[in-house]
């Protein structure tokens, strides 16, 4: 993965798959960057003659970590370059004994570098004689061009890549992890096979989650001057125009008549906090928190009523899973990949799309006058979030890997005895 991260989502995917492939039992590090949260934390001299550093327990992220060097770049936006990478990987995959790579994203170079090296030394392999192979697997993270968020320069761009890149990767990948269904049909739209789609929805972290009927949350109210005779209704995320939390601000607006009903919007200021914060101001019924640490965090969802979530563009949505494990229904936008994530009528309801006000404020507005119908929604919540648990998908994902490289050891035997 391109950097590491404490709050975003792809990058906490990557890392929280490092975590729980080795709680299983393998020999896995995160291979990124010199960059945290898009900020440099080790220097280009630091690495002297070095092509990375490796940490056993990285300060940042606490993982079995290899840094290389890398660069920000202005184009594409919000990405991060690593610098001569087939050199590094050289090195990389003889001291670790490496046999299997998975890339993470799209827009940088890190999945088309991995296909050229993985090609490579199969190439390698095959002029040689030698029999070994490498299992190379791509995540994307897919999020489609969509006009309704990108405008005409990025969308192109990222429409340029997909086409240019992605049919390298394909090529060569023996796995395209989706996080959905939904991406998976774009994925072979896009020129994947079927066989090389396995459905790997990242998932909530098991030793978050349990944290929820660890953490006392009865202080939580008190903290951030919220009356404890109304429901909470929640957004957590950054304050971003992807996420659009100034739409929940809009619904928050639309029921300000109501007395038993408070909105909480927390996250990192984003591009749309100022318009967050001027919209909501005359408004008694929104608390505006910042970033919530771990602990706070948790307390939101349990004394969440609701969780609602009006995003532009969302792969999946892993608040939402750590929210619906809480039992807490969600109200979305139903963007991607949280239409499948997010049953319509049964987990919480979907709305027509991110600026769908009127829809959300009925939405809400019919759970706070029908209780049992959020109790039920409640409970179905609580069982579809159990499915993505990082132990689950992680250890069938580890079963698939072994799979495809006893197959693999399979083939070379054949091709000796041949």
């Amino acid at each position: 993965m391109y950097q590491t991260s404490n709050s975003k989502g792809q990058e906490l995917a990557a890392q929280r798959m490092v975590k729980w492939l080795r709680r299983l039992g393998c020999d896995a590090y995160l291979i990124t960057s010199n960059y945290h949260d898009n900020e440099p934390i080790i220097k280009d001299g630091e690495f002297e003659d070095r092509n990375y550093i490796y940490f056993e327990s990285d300060p940042y992220i606490k993982l079995p970590t290899i840094r290389v060097k890398a660069y920000s770049v202005n184009w594409p936006p919000r990405r991060i370059m690593f610098k001569d990478f087939i050199h590094a990987l050289i090195e990389i995959v003889d001291k670790f004994n490496i046999n299997t790579l998975i890339t993470h994203s799209t827009l940088w170079n890190g999945p088309e570098d991995v296909a050229k090296f993985v090609q490579w030394r199969r190439t390698e392999s095959i002029l040689s004689g030698s029999c070994r192979d490498f299992i190379f697997c791509h995540m994307s993270h897919y999020q489609p061009p969509d006009p309704t968020y990108y405008g005409v320069y990025e969308r192109s761009y990222r429409i340029a890549w997909n086409r240019l890149i992605l049919p390298i990767i394909f090529n060569v990948a023996d796995l395209i992890l989706c996080v959905t269904p939904i991406e998976a049909m774009d994925m072979i739209m896009m020129g994947a096979k079927k066989d090389q789609i396995f459905i790997y929805p990242t998932g909530v972290d098991d030793d978050e989650v349990k944290k929820l009927e660890e953490i006392d949350s009865s202080d939580f109210r008190k903290k951030f001057g919220i009356p404890e005779n109304v429901k909470i209704v929640s957004y957590l995320g950054t304050v971003e125009k992807r996420k659009n939390p100034l739409a929940v601000v809009k619904v928050a607006r639309k029921l300000k008549h109501r007395k038993d009903v408070h909105f909480v919007i927390a996250g990192r200021p984003g591009n749309q906090w100022r318009d967050v914060v001027e919209e909501s101001k005359d408004l008694p019924n929104v608390t505006i928190t910042g970033e919530l640490d771990d602990i706070d965090k948790i307390k939101l969802i349990k004394e969440s009523y609701l969780n609602i979530i009006m995003s532009k563009m969302e792969a999946l949505g892993l608040t939402q899973i750590e929210f619906m494990y809480g039992g807490v229904p969600i109200i979305t936008s139903a963007v991607y990949g949280q239409r499948w994530v997010v049953r319509d009528g049964i987990d919480g309801f979907h709305v027509n799309g991110p600026e769908d006000i009127d829809g959300a404020a009925k939405r809400v507005e019919y759970l706070l006058d029908h209780p049992d119908v959020r109790d039920e929604m409640s409970k179905n919540a609580r069982e579809r979030a159990r499915e993505f648990l990082l132990s689950y998908t992680t250890s069938r994902l580890v079963d698939k890997l072994t799979e495809i490289y006893k197959g693999k050891i399979e083939s070379s035997l054949c091709s000796m005895k041949l």
